[in-house]
């Protein structure tokens, strides 16, 4: 990664943003606010995060590779370019079945 830090007015591409990490996954907040924040990941193969569930709808979009978003026990099957939103208080999953990098933004009310 040649410079992981975001400036304001500046262009950038996300997937230069952050690295894989062997058996790992990458998180970097790129904005936090009180009503909501953008956080970018970088799964690798196989790694996954676990059911749970949020107060508030999270909008996954998928940069890079590939995933299964599993909400309410439905599995979605993503690739690059596609997105879902995850409704509020609903338990949904991530499972990467490539290295996979997203973007989450949670918007809060």
């Amino acid at each position: 990664m040649m410079n992981d830090k975001i400036n304001t007015s500046e262009i950038f591409d996300f997937c230069q943003k952050v690295d894989y990490s062997t058996d790992g996954i990458v998180s970097k907040r790129i904005i936090q606010k009180s009503i909501g924040n953008i956080t970018l990941f970088a799964f690798d193969k196989g790694q996954e995060l676990s059911e749970h569930s949020a107060p508030f709808d999270a909008l996954v979009q998928v940069i890079e590779g590939s995933a299964n978003i599993i909400i309410n026990k439905k599995v979605y099957e993503l690739t690059q370019g596609q997105s879902i939103i995850m409704p509020a208080n609903n338990p949904h999953a991530v499972k990467a079945t490539s290295q996979f990098k997203m973007l989450l933004t949670m918007i809060k009310e």
